[in-house]
């Protein structure tokens, strides 16, 4: 191959990189869509918890714990996981979150939210079964 072949080879993919690239990157962009493939009716978090500082988001994530917890343990009870039940509306762990949790330290917060992990982690074999078995895992 001439020098000069071997310039046109390198030039051509000089070109072509920024194309390759722009396709690649199109690969990776994640959706903005949010719509989720079980329950669609899935009830929103509460208002308070969606604008919460940034520097209190353990109060947002000790909720969202509590909640998952619940949830979890409520299908085990019920045997059941329709979408009522596996999503239920956000007001009994908002209520245990205050009761328990309003005035507690940060530390305090975040030793709940890893109990309340914990809980979630040792209900999920089982509720997972019960939910695939209702469609809705």
């Amino acid at each position: 191959m001439s020098k000069r072949s071997v310039l046109l080879v390198i030039q051509a993919a000089f070109l072509a990189l920024p194309a390759l690239a722009a396709l690649a990157e199109r690969d990776l962009v994640p959706s903005l869509e949010n719509a989720p493939n079980v329950c669609a009716d899935r009830p929103a978090e509460p208002d308070w918890m969606q604008s919460i500082a940034l520097r209190e988001a353990y109060k947002r994530v000790l909720v969202q714990d509590i909640y998952r917890a619940q949830n979890l343990e409520r299908i085990l009870e019920e045997g059941n996981c329709d979408c009522g039940m596996r999503f239920p509306s956000w007001d009994a762990a908002e209520a245990e979150f205050f009761e328990r949790f309003a005035n507690a330290e940060r530390w305090e917060m975040l030793q709940a939210s890893d109990d309340f992990n914990r809980r979630a982690s040792a209900a999920r074999p089982e509720a997972m079964a019960i939910c695939e078995a209702a469609g809705n895992w």
